[in-house]
């Protein structure tokens, strides 16, 4: 059985890999601080606060910022935080104030020392971005919005069929590779995957590993590829079960094509309750 990975270090030595933690903010948001040597990363800083207390009580030196896409909780703290000399990374398709370095899918970046790729993942916004740091053991990937555990980000600016690419992108991502999204929004997630896919073992084993973690006040991420393949309904849009379920809430045009089925579970989320 296939377990949610909690564990935020790297596997690899650990003088010289970075430590990643997540930083809690709002009611349900990560921000992701990647340490390393003294040094820091954020991902996503939508409130500066954390960010400073957790820079000051470790005596890291802010380095670099890392922005998945424009909204607020994901920004909000980036105009305080670059005034400490940390240099703004983020996508090229967003209007995103104090951006130093603007990105697009294939660029490629080195942050704290480590090489990260950057991958388009459109839907949840027009011009989301992905980073990916493929040298890492395992490997990681931080991913925003657009991926969430068991589940994936509303349509507020794309397609379902750009969301279902980048799903698809991400998916096809090494199995080991952690899973480092926005939100904690598993257990919400693993209700609705449960009312479209309720044989799936791996899928019910999940649900009671996500309930014991966060009865004991821990994250349910990051996750893994190998996991969110086995329990997303997002990303099995071609599982019989997935898509007959699909069909019998919204129709038979679900079961034209992937496109389709994955509009229909979507949209079936977008209601769920």
């Amino acid at each position: 059985m296939l377990k949610p990975d909690t564990d935020t270090d790297t596997d690899t030595d650990t003088a010289t890999a970075p430590r990643i933690t997540p930083l809690p903010a709002f009611s349900d948001n990560y921000l992701w601080l990647l340490a390393r040597d003294g040094r820091a990363a954020i991902v996503d800083p939508g409130d500066a606060q954390p960010v400073e207390r957790a820079l000051a009580e470790r005596q890291l030196t802010l380095e670099a910022i890392l922005v998945t896409h424009h909204h607020g909780d994901h920004v909000g703290g980036v105009a305080r935080l670059r005034a400490t000399g940390a240099r703004v990374y983020g996508p090229r398709a967003e209007n995103i104030a104090g951006v130093d370095v603007a990105l697009a899918g294939g660029d490629h970046i080195e942050v704290l020392g480590l090489p990260f790729t950057v991958l388009d993942v459109p839907g949840h916004t027009a011009g989301h971005i992905a980073y990916y740091a493929p040298t890492l053991a395992p490997p990681a990937v931080f991913c925003g919005d657009t991926m969430f555990a068991c589940g994936c980000g509303r349509l507020f600016e794309g397609t379902p069929a750009q969301m279902l690419a980048s799903l698809d992108a991400l998916a096809a991502l090494p199995p080991h590779t952690r899973m480092y999204c926005a939100h904690e929004y598993t257990l919400a997630n693993i209700r609705f995957a449960l009312a479209v896919e309720p044989g799936n073992a791996d899928l019910q084993q999940r649900a009671r590993d996500a309930t014991a973690l966060r009865e004991r006040g821990e994250p349910t991420v990051p996750s893994s590829i190998a996991l969110e393949r086995a329990t997303n309904p997002f990303l099995r849009s071609d599982v019989p079960e997935v898509r007959a379920s699909a069909v019998a809430h919204a129709g038979a045009a679900a079961a034209r094509d992937r496109v389709q089925t994955f509009a229909a579970l979507r949209a079936w989320k977008d209601g769920f309750r």
